[in-house]
């Protein structure tokens, strides 16, 4: 299965509370896709500078993580997720944030055969949840420890031990680059002594985390 995933307005509408995330499936790898469709049936709009992603787990589960953008101001994280595959899909808020702009924000997804990670920006701060593979339900969100400079563009990646990395940009803006930090958790989803900064992440660029088969991580940016 191969899925294609994007949002627009609808014919005849305006503004980004009337955009729909829409869903387009191949069942031959990509050589031919049916009609696209919409994905989730509630209104809740879709911010149109912010990063969507979409991630396909070990059982085959197609996740969608995308922030939502309403009349009344509200860019809310949305996790949409799928067993059909593709036919229906469930959703979840994962995050509120009430906020006059949009936060330009990226969003990523990694995990293993037992889990899915997602991860996402709210209010300068980065958070990670899990996804459990069988009933879909998420884990309370966890945040990246301390305070920073407005954190945005994590990622996420889980080692064969189970230790998770989570990995974000600090003081990044427009035509402004910043700092990369990170931090590990252990199998508990409590903070670990590996934690670190790094300077020089272009501006306009992003970062990204790759587990090891030894347990390490490496991340590049």
């Amino acid at each position: 299965n191969v899925y294609v995933l994007g949002h627009a307005t609808a014919p005849g509408k305006e503004g980004e509370e009337s955009r729909k995330v829409s869903v387009a499936h191949s069942k031959d790898e990509g050589k031919t896709f049916a009609q696209e469709k919409p994905a989730f049936d509630q209104r809740t709009g879709a911010c149109g500078c912010c990063g969507m992603r979409a991630h396909v787990d070990a059982q085959g589960a197609l996740h969608v993580l995308y922030r939502s953008a309403t009349r009344q101001i509200n860019r809310d994280i949305f996790l949409l997720r799928s067993t059909s595959p593709g036919k229906s899909f469930m959703g979840i808020k994962l995050d509120r944030w009430p906020i006059a702009a949009c936060p330009m924000s990226t969003m990523s997804f990694g995990g293993n055969e037992k889990t899915t990670l997602a991860t996402w920006e709210t209010r300068g701060q980065v958070y990670f949840a899990r996804v459990d593979p069988q009933t879909g339900k998420t884990s309370r969100p966890v945040a990246a420890p301390g305070e920073g400079k407005k954190r945005k563009h994590p990622v996420v990646a889980i080692s064969s031990r189970g230790e998770v990395l989570l990995a974000w940009t600090e003081g990044m803006g427009w035509k402004r680059g910043g700092t990369l930090a990170w931090q590990v958790f252990d199998t508990d989803g409590k903070p670990t002594r590996e934690k670190g900064q790094a300077r020089g992440v272009p501006a306009w660029s992003l970062i990204t985390s790759v587990p090891l088969e030894n347990g390490d991580f490496v991340i590049v940016r």
